[in-house]
């Protein structure tokens, strides 16, 4: 039997997307809606501002009372009200009269100008005012901003802060938005121990499941780190079912390969919704996906941190966007140009880890993160590593000044 054929990195991350729908969509508290993806336009139920108001803290007044105003022909006027910002009260401002007025608060019957406290003497009883107003001085009109029905925010807006201010401002309370996916994340070893711990002869830490659970929650998901399960076939499965019903997505490392112990390959690949082969890929060869019978997805990944790190950048990020609603959740290349040469497997695509140097306006400069390259078990050289730069299948190696694509990391 001849080696399976091995799928380019386009094509899995064609197939992992092809895959997958937006989480159906629900309404959430405005205060909970940060950071997940709009799923339906937005439209302003109000005019904003709601009513006319003061953009100035000063004096309501009726401006053809001030026609002539000036430092050498003041005007004085009784005050008839005090206005502040959240008043009710709509006292009517007669010829020869004004209101003091704060910011924000409603323009009371009458007034047609807001006169600055800096052009008066700041009376409270009665005001002396040194300056003619404008036309409709520092007034802000009702519904300047928007209209009743005006589009504020349209679906497919991952929501930031300014999209909350602006969705509360049109009146609305709720937010129909695809919720973020929650993510189990687990690692396969019997080998694996808490890290912390010592370790004895043949044990390595769990870097894996601390990776994942960080990197799902920068991708905007809910983690549940569920950790390290030893390799047992029973266990594991009887693990897959408790999790699944409680979760919207699987992330699994290690286990995945043709080796004896290869606990997630040898429960999963009999179900027919699931897929495991090579890559065309360094790190990162050995990959599955799929769904559990339930319907959960499941990404299964190599064991190594490096490959796992990649794995997650090029396949799970774009995956648990795809589930939040994001319209392209592809990864986003820029150039860059490596600092020093590096070699690279031929016929595989390579992610080799990197620092990026944003330089003085020049273009970004890249040079591998690890002293020993891009090796899938060197976890060291990641905490140095700003990306990833994609090498192509057919480059064997990249020279100092070569042009190089690479996926900027989370900072």
């Amino acid at each position: 039997m001849g080696s399976p054929v091995k799928r380019s990195v386009a094509e899995h991350q064609r197939a992992v997307l092809a895959a997958l729908e937006p989480l159906p969509a629900r309404d959430v508290p405005i205060g909970s809606a940060g950071g997940a993806v709009l799923a339906t336009d937005v439209h302003s139920r109000t005019p904003i501002p709601l009513f006319d108001n003061s953009a100035m803290d000063g004096y309501a007044v009726r401006r053809a009372d001030l026609i002539g105003a000036g430092p050498d022909h003041p005007v004085t006027l009784p005050v008839i009200a005090d206005l502040p910002a959240g008043t009710s009260a709509r006292p009517q401002v007669g010829p020869g009269t004004v209101a003091r007025i704060m910011t924000g608060a409603p323009m009371p019957p009458g007034a047609d100008a807001v006169v600055p406290v800096e052009d008066t003497d700041a009376g409270t009883t009665t005001v002396t005012i040194s300056a003619e107003p404008a036309e409709a001085a520092h007034i802000r009109r009702a519904g300047d901003d928007l209209a009743p029905g005006d589009l504020v925010l349209r679906a497919g807006t991952r929501l930031t802060a300014r999209h909350l201010a602006a969705a509360a401002g049109a009146g609305h309370g709720t937010l129909a938005v695809h919720p973020k996916p929650r993510v189990a994340v687990i690692s396969t070893g019997t080998e694996l121990v808490d890290p912390g711990t010592a370790p004895a002869w043949g044990q390595i830490p769990d870097s894996n499941s601390y990776l994942l659970a960080q990197s799902v929650t920068e991708a905007g998901g809910t983690p549940v780190r569920i950790g390290a399960v030893p390799d047992d076939e029973s266990e594991f499965a009887r693990l897959l079912a408790e999790v699944s019903p409680d979760v919207d997505a699987i992330v699994l490392s290690g286990g995945v390969s043709v080796g004896a112990f290869d606990v997630v390959k040898a429960v999963l690949a009999p179900l027919p919704s699931m897929w495991f082969g090579p890559l065309a890929m360094q790190p990162g060869k050995p990959q599955g996906f799929g769904h559990l019978a339930d319907g959960t997805v499941v990404f299964a990944l190599p064991g190594n941190p490096v490959s796992v790190y990649v794995s997650f950048e090029v396949f799970v990020r774009p995956g648990l966007r795809r589930l939040a609603g994001d319209a392209d959740p592809r990864p986003v290349l820029v150039d860059g140009v490596a600092e020093v040469g590096w070699r690279s497997p031929p016929g595989r695509e390579q992610y080799m880890p990197v620092v990026m140097d944003d330089g003085a306006g020049g273009p970004v400069r890249v040079r591998p993160s690890a002293r020993r390259g891009s090796g899938s078990h060197l976890v060291g050289g990641l905490a140095g590593a700003d990306g990833l730069a994609r090498v192509a299948a057919d480059v064997s190696e990249v020279r100092a000044g070569d042009t190089v694509a690479v996926l900027r990391g989370v900072s």
